[in-house]
């Protein structure tokens, strides 16, 4: 009985496992984590999901469940693998971090700058996660603290942008800010993002900021319909430490992390962005140059380029 165990231990033990996460409220989410499941089982590749998800995909019997939404149902996963759009590729950035394992992101919604493939490329990306034929890079991340009165009140983390907003439609936030323990400016404003080079193309790009290469490392703060005439966004060494302090007269704001979490700011908060301890794993399978991503997700006009001229 106990070399049974054993063998189905080893068994075990060999299996590749593959965590899938997807947006089971999306009739084309459910059906590409069929064909993806498929494809990995054939290949002898087992597959873990969440249980709630789990109910709203038709899923065969080999498909391991686990219960909870927690950090160590990846154990033993090399490769975590989401589908949807750039709010589900967010919630699977926030497992991988927490776990260590890649994250390979599929694009089933409209930009998706953190996905690899789009849902046209689902069997390239099985053949790829089967044959191991993927590599990984690491994102910066940024890690976030509030203050009140010198205390810290808040500690939270973010892929993209931390972002430091007005919550009164009708008044601006007052802010003053900060960069590496020096003040830069104050004005009134609806508010501040603060990026990682991954985050200059979501919610800082729609406030103005520069895009930044993801393998250029920096820090950006960018303002949001600021009221004064030096209100530019920066960029600064990824050393630095970004700051940035609610005036005690303004009415209260709200910190947004990644756009998922979201915490009340009281009047005389004070915001502090560093990069992060811990970065997030992307899973890549090609090496298309970000210049090329770029265009293609905007969907860029470039008729008319006639390339580098070729040396003799």
């Amino acid at each position: 009985m106990s070399d049974t165990n054993e063998t189905s231990t080893d068994t075990k033990a060999r299996t590749r496992t593959v965590f899938l996460l997807a947006h089971t409220g999306r009739p084309a989410a459910i059906r590409s984590a069929e064909l993806v499941v498929q494809g990995l089982l054939r290949a002898g590749l087992g597959v873990r999901v969440l249980a709630f998800e789990a109910a709203d995909l038709p899923l065969p019997q080999s498909v391991e469940t686990v219960p909870e939404a927690t950090p160590e149902v990846l154990d033993g996963c090399e490769l975590l693998i989401v589908l949807g759009g750039d709010g589900t590729l967010l919630r699977g950035a926030e497992f991988a971090r927490a776990s260590g394992v890649p994250m390979l992101g599929v694009n089933l919604g409209r930009v998706g700058f953190l996905a690899e493939a789009e849902r046209d490329d689902l069997d390239k990306v099985v053949d790829r996660v089967v044959t191991r034929a993927y590599e990984v890079e690491e994102r910066m991340t940024l890690d976030v603290v509030v203050r009140r009165n010198g205390d810290i009140v808040h500690r939270d983390w973010a892929l993209n942008e931390a972002a430091v907003q007005k919550v009164s439609p009708e008044r601006m936030l007052e802010v003053v800010l900060e960069i590496d323990g020096r003040p830069v400016t104050g004005f009134g404003c609806d508010g501040i993002v603060c990026a990682t080079p991954t985050g200059s193309t979501a919610y800082a790009f729609s406030a103005g900021g520069p895009v930044v290469w993801p393998e250029v490392e920096a820090l950006l703060m960018v303002p949001i319909s600021a009221h004064a005439l030096f209100a530019k966004p920066l960029v600064t060494s990824p050393t630095s430490v970004l700051a940035v302090e609610v005036q005690p007269g303004t009415p209260h704001g709200v910190l947004w992390c990644d756009g998922r979490r979201a915490v009340e700011l009281p009047a005389a908060a004070r915001v502090e962005v560093r990069r992060g301890e811990v970065p997030v794993r992307l899973a890549r399978l090609h090496h298309a140059s970000f210049t090329d991503r770029l265009v293609a997700k905007f969907a860029l006009p470039v008729s008319g380029w006639r390339g580098a001229p070729h040396s003799h």
